[in-house]
């Protein structure tokens, strides 16, 4: 699994001339719960300012991301998915979905929940290891 999404994801940035940890940037700024800032991106990938400078540039030279200053504090940055970006991102992944979603008709909720519960369980260890 991580493989074939791996080459979906590889795909995608070369398609788009970015690197891999810009495709991950991408995720996590889509993901995100509240407006991204570069310090979170930095924490998030476990890079350097240095690196999430480069990256974020680069992103937004490449038209996938702009960055927006914060009216009340001109200090903070917020990163933004730019939205034909997000669209492009969204066709190309859709596959990724469809197969997700096929596969779970393979399986009961009962069997859907023990997998879901194992995968948080497994993030959570893994996140351990990071830390």
């Amino acid at each position: 699994m991580h493989g074939e999404i791996g080459r979906v994801t590889q795909r995608f940035a070369g398609e788009r001339g970015l690197h891999a940890t810009d495709v991950q940037a991408l995720a996590a700024i889509l993901d995100a719960e509240e407006p991204m800032t570069p310090g979170r991106l930095r924490e998030s990938l476990g890079l350097t300012s240095g690196a999430v400078t480069a990256c974020v540039d680069r992103l937004e030279r490449a038209g996938h991301i702009r960055r927006v200053r914060e009216s009340s504090d001109r200090r903070v940055v917020h990163l933004y998915y730019v939205d034909d970006a997000r669209a492009a991102a969204r066709t190309h992944f859709r596959p990724l979905a469809d197969a997700t979603r096929s596969a779970m008709e393979h399986f009961s909720d009962d069997e859907l929940s023990v997998v879901r519960r194992f995968l948080a369980v497994l993030n959570e260890e893994l996140a351990t290891e990071r830390n």
